[in-house]
């Protein structure tokens, strides 16, 4: 076990967010999924439970889109697992279920494994059990590799050593905006990655800069990017289906490019327990290049294509992209 659901232990009285999510890609790109399993509890309420499904296609016009709801009765954490929702579960080497709606109906049965240690995006376990950080973030598989297969409205898609990652967040609260970048097998190596989280915080009439903390894992070696102390060498420039970063760690400077056509992005409402909503929009084939410059070495370039994911969250609805018609909470 990498990680542990925290929603069994939230107190009554407070508010709660959760996700368990997997994002895996074709080798090739061009083709991917998006699984998320949530948790949402407002304040003196009992929680509520959703599964949420993207299929990503480059060749299609539009991302193939569901969710679907539950109460209390359909969510739990069993022994061994991380995470049930209806009959969907994530457990160690494993992930199962299925969602039908009116929109679409999909399973999926994938095994996985990950020889890369969990990357947890604060640099100080402390922060984890801390009332800030209001939102937690942990990569417990960075470097997951997917087997199985996957069928959606009736197509059976072979998965089969699919690159990709399982992620883990909660909190009391969403940060004012943030952005989520994430690319494996970097120039072809098996086994590298970059893992980027970074938000923006509001606190009273105040908006922070970004904080951002990061990992690329390249050549063997990982580099721990970002951090409270690098707040003002941390530059982002993000739109909505695309953003431009640097971002620098104790002997490597990155930067680097994240974008897609708008047509291969999903938007999706997220509630803040207490109220206040977002839209967020994400595209798992999106394309990333990075320049890393590393003490030693010749700076290098590599790219990835169609096979990243890029998020944003934000307030504002004049992105252009569809929202899906799913309340949350």
């Amino acid at each position: 076990m990498r990680t542990k659901a925290r929603f069994p232990g939230v107190e009554p009285g407070a508010g709660h967010y959760e996700s368990f999510y997997i994002k895996a890609t074709h080798p090739a790109g061009g083709r991917g999924i998006w699984i998320r399993h949530t948790v949402h509890k407002r304040p003196g309420e009992s929680p509520t439970a959703a599964i949420w499904f993207v299929l990503f296609d480059a060749d299609a016009p539009a991302p193939r889109a569901t969710k679907a709801s539950f109460g209390a009765d359909e969510l739990s954490a069993p022994e061994g697992a991380y995470i049930r929702v209806d009959g969907a579960t994530l457990e160690p080497s494993h992930a199962v279920g299925r969602i039908e709606t009116d929109e679409l109906e999909a399973s999926w049965e994938l095994g996985f494994d990950d020889p890369a240690p969990p990357f947890h995006h604060l640099p100080y376990e402390r922060l984890y059990d801390a009332a800030l950080p209001r939102t937690k973030f942990l990569t417990p598989y960075p470097t997951a590799r997917f087997d199985g297969a996957v069928t959606v409205g009736g197509e059976r898609i072979e998965v089969e050593g699919w690159p990709g990652m399982i992620g883990h967040n909660w909190g009391a609260e969403h940060a004012e905006r943030w952005v989520w970048i994430q690319g494996a097998d970097l120039g072809g190596e098996e086994g590298s990655y970059v893992d980027l989280a970074a938000g923006r915080i509001k606190i009273g009439p105040l908006t922070t800069p970004w904080v951002a903390n990061g990992m690329l894992r390249i050549d063997g070696v990982e580099h721990r990017l970002g951090g409270f102390d690098r707040v003002f060498s941390t530059r982002l420039d993000e739109q909505p289906t695309s953003c431009r970063f640097q971002i620098s760690g104790k002997d490597v400077k990155l930067k680097g490019r994240v974008s897609s056509e708008p047509r291969n992005f999903v938007a999706w409402v997220y509630a803040d327990p207490k109220g206040p909503e977002h839209n967020t929009l994400n595209c798992s084939i999106s394309d990333l290049a990075l320049e890393i410059e590393q003490r030693g070495r010749e700076p290098r370039r590599l790219e990835l294509a169609r096979a990243a994911a890029y998020e944003i969250g934000m307030r504002p609805t004049d992105h252009g992209i569809p929202v899906q018609p799913y309340p949350d909470g």
